[in-house]
């Protein structure tokens, strides 16, 4: 591998499988447990196949150990990724969840959420509420949602979705990967003389 001249460590994508967390003589939290679990499966294994960092290591990606249905579970998820150093989550699910108590709410996190389009219990519904919720706490996250309708037993992700979960996590761990950086005399003064000064502004925006 090419010699890494970060100073620091490279940015870690984090995987969210969030669920309905009701539980009872329904079993809606039971019968979905498997499938919201390999979404976050098949998303990491995106993530590592094709993504690289700068120094041409696969990108690292961490699963929360158990799916996220109530506040517990999402408070685990959250002291599990600050240990493994995550700057970017992406939360998964193919069906309702409760959005306040599922959702990433870390200021410090790049988020993406992906809802499945499913046959059974199509993720749209919480996509737009967690996403409108993302809204009110001024808390920007990136909505994947696939054009076609996919079986509920189907584990592949689609073309359209996969290019735009690829788009975000690229997009995502180089700005992650920049964020506190100083990059020598971008944005400064060369050699002292004030008309060549680039605004600092504008490059950091």
């Amino acid at each position: 591998m090419a010699e890494s001249r970060l100073i620091g460590s490279y940015p870690v994508i984090g995987i969210r499988p969030t669920i309905d967390g009701r539980r009872g003589v329904l079993k809606v939290r039971e019968s979905l447990e498997e499938q919201t679990m390999n979404m976050a499966k098949s998303a990491a294994k995106l993530f590592e196949e094709n993504i690289r960092y700068s120094n041409g290591e696969p990108v690292k990606v961490v699963i929360a150990d158990t799916t996220i249905g109530r506040v517990a579970e999402s408070a685990a998820c959250a002291d599990k990724f600050r240990k493994e150093g995550v700057d970017i989550t992406v939360t998964v699910t193919p069906c309702w969840c409760y959005g306040s108590e599922t959702m990433d709410m870390d200021p410090q996190t790049i988020k993406a959420v992906w809802g499945f389009n499913g046959t059974e219990r199509p993720g749209a519904v919480y996509l737009a509420s967690v996403l409108a919720t993302h809204a009110q706490k001024g808390l920007p996250a990136f909505g994947i949602y696939g054009h076609d309708v996919c079986e509920a037993d189907d584990t592949s992700i689609p073309a359209d979705v996969e290019e735009k979960l690829l788009r975000f996590g690229r997009a995502a761990v180089a700005a992650a990967s920049m964020r506190g950086k100083s990059y020598l005399q971008i944005g400064s003064i060369c050699m002292g003389i004030g008309g060549s000064i680039i605004d600092s502004d504008f490059i950091e925006s």
